[in-house]
């Protein structure tokens, strides 16, 4: 068997590389697998339709549809007011409150993109209005929206925990120092970048505007403390959680800010499906090239190959690191992680590696990747929204990945940094 997967690899690779949709190709690959394999061809779908079936997998649609709404309410406006008000009067303040709203977005979205695409398209215009060249502002943007997977809620993380069989709760919980130290060791670059270039400055705007930034953001604000209050307590699931913070997105934007429409809810809803409808094409094809993947004990073979080339935990992340950060540059994440993950994650359990940390890992370099060309997802989005070429966005992005870069190393080389809060609050 595991001959044979090795020869339908080559075939599924070159789909790839004829432009056949990666869904698809991952599905032909699983069928010819039967087929060759004497297996009845009806388990493919079966093992398609399995995947399908889980409650924590339902939190990734509902997480899509509370960051349209949110977007569409108008409540991201008030997010990066907020932000402004508070970090506006530091040099190259606006990049700063960039930075800042982009984590306080991350509490509600857990998308990169829906962070660039959202809240990043106020930033880039605000920055554009107060004189900054469109580079900087998209770079920055695309950066700071990478924080967005890790602080939780997490998409990513979701269907890691969904894939890899880890805690979603713990993994969300992981993110959190991570996540800010995205944000800090950004905030440090924008001071280096503010001084070296003598970036603008706000005055600082006086405790009562910034009384009323606040007041105007309040309930906005809340909706990370409700997903999180209501998970450490017990009261709901990360699943449950993403179904209430969608009702209360669709409260704020109703009732409190006033400014969304039930007439808007088919819409967005029809967007929430489309995008839906693409992550789950990619996790129902990879469950069943998994099954494949399993059959032929390809992870058992790959396992201790790599545990044998590592020799140790450390060398062995630091392939893993080297390996996604290669890999994001050519693949888009979801799709690097449900093929990967089967084959890397029993190698780290051999080697006693804390799952909650290597999911961590895993994510934030595949969050990087999503900065990184050719194929950086996000930075598409950045360079569209800035209106500039592909090209100089790549440019502009590359300091900006050292920040991101120095925390994953962080990350790699001190467990702690991922597993002490779950651990104080878990008890795992």
């Amino acid at each position: 068997m595991t001959t044979l997967m090795l020869q339908i690899l080559p075939v599924w690779f070159l789909a790839l590389m004829m432009g056949v949709p990666l869904f698809v190709s991952m599905g032909l690959a699983a069928v010819a697998f039967a087929f060759l394999g004497g297996f009845p061809l009806g388990i493919v779908p079966q093992k398609i339709a399995q995947s399908a079936n889980s409650f924590p997998l339902l939190a990734a649609p509902l997480f899509i549809l509370m960051g349209n709404i949110m977007n569409s309410a108008g409540i991201t406006d008030r997010i990066f007011g907020f932000a402004t008000a508070c970090v506006g009067f530091m040099r190259g303040g606006l990049c700063h409150a960039n930075i800042l709203a982009s984590v306080i977005f991350a509490g509600m979205s857990g998308s990169a993109v829906a962070d660039a695409g959202g809240v990043g398209t106020l930033e880039i215009k605000a920055m554009q209005d107060e004189g900054y060249d469109a580079e900087t502002a998209a770079a920055i943007t695309a950066a700071s929206a990478t924080i967005g997977p890790i602080i939780p809620p997490s998409l990513p993380m979701v269907i890691y925990g969904v894939t890899a069989d880890v805690s979603i709760g713990g993994l969300f919980i992981a993110g959190i120092i991570p996540g800010l130290l995205m944000a800090g060791a950004l905030m440090a670059m924008v001071v280096y970048v503010a001084r070296k270039r003598d970036l603008p400055r706000h005055p600082f705007p006086g405790a009562r505007q910034l009384w009323l930034a606040y007041k105007d953001a309040h309930w906005a604000l809340m909706t990370p403390v409700i997903l999180f209050g209501g998970m450490m307590a017990g009261i709901f699931t990360p699943t449950e959680a993403a179904a209430v913070a969608t009702a209360y997105a669709i409260v704020l934007g109703l009732f409190v800010y006033r400014s969304f429409a039930l007439k808007d809810l088919p819409e967005l809803a029809v967007k929430t499906v489309e995008t839906t409808g693409v992550v789950l094409a990619l996790v129902m094809a990879a469950a069943a090239l998994g099954w494949c993947l399993s059959i032929s004990r390809i992870p058992q073979v790959v396992g201790p190959a790599l545990v044998d080339l590592a020799g140790s935990p450390i060398v062995y992340l630091l392939i893993v690191n080297l390996l996604l950060l290669f890999v994001g540059c050519f693949m888009e994440a979801l799709a690097a992680m449900l093929i990967l993950i089967p084959i890397l994650t029993p190698a780290a359990a051999q080697f006693g590696i804390d799952p909650i940390q290597f999911g961590l890992i895993f994510v934030l370099n595949l969050m990087i990747g999503t900065i990184t060309p050719p194929v950086g997802v996000v930075l598409f989005v950045t360079s569209k929204v800035a209106n500039i070429s592909f090209e100089a966005m790549s440019r502009a992005i590359l300091p900006w990945l050292a920040p991101l870069v120095a925390v994953l190393i962080a990350a790699t080389l001190w467990p702690p940094l991922t597993t002490w809060l779950p651990q104080m609050i878990m008890g795992r």
